[in-house]
């Protein structure tokens, strides 16, 4: 089992970071949380790397879900969904596979949530 889902698409970066976003939000996402590697790499340790943003997703209502069913299932959300500059007219975007990263949780009901929340993250970037 592939610990991510992905998908190259014909779209600058910041085209693709906006469409990711908004193919999220139509999936019950809201993102919680923006890292621009870029940017941190070049502040923290002056290289010049790619365009490449970590967008942590949630979507409440199964975020709710899992934590009520494993208080410290928290230490495994948001959900992170990469986009990455491929050039300057291609961009990848990369999503956690959550069931594949659960796995070893072995508590009832939430591979079940899990498996939704893959399904929701994998239509969401295979529908850019």
């Amino acid at each position: 089992m592939s610990y991510f889902t992905a998908k190259t698409i014909e779209k600058d970066f910041e085209t693709a970071v906006t469409l990711v976003t908004e193919s999220l939000k139509e999936q019950g996402f809201g993102i919680l949380t923006e890292i621009n590697v870029h940017d941190v790499f070049k502040k923290k340790l002056d290289i010049d790397f790619k365009k490449y943003r970590i967008l942590g997703a949630c979507n409440p209502q199964f975020a709710h879900q899992a934590i009520t069913t494993e208080s410290n299932i928290g230490t495994m959300l948001p959900c992170n969904v990469l986009v990455k500059e491929v050039d300057e007219k291609n961009t990848e975007v990369v999503a956690v596979n959550p069931v594949s990263s659960m796995q070893a949780v072995e508590v009832e009901g939430l591979a079940e949530i899990a498996g939704e929340v893959k399904n929701r993250l994998e239509h969401a970037i295979q529908s850019l």
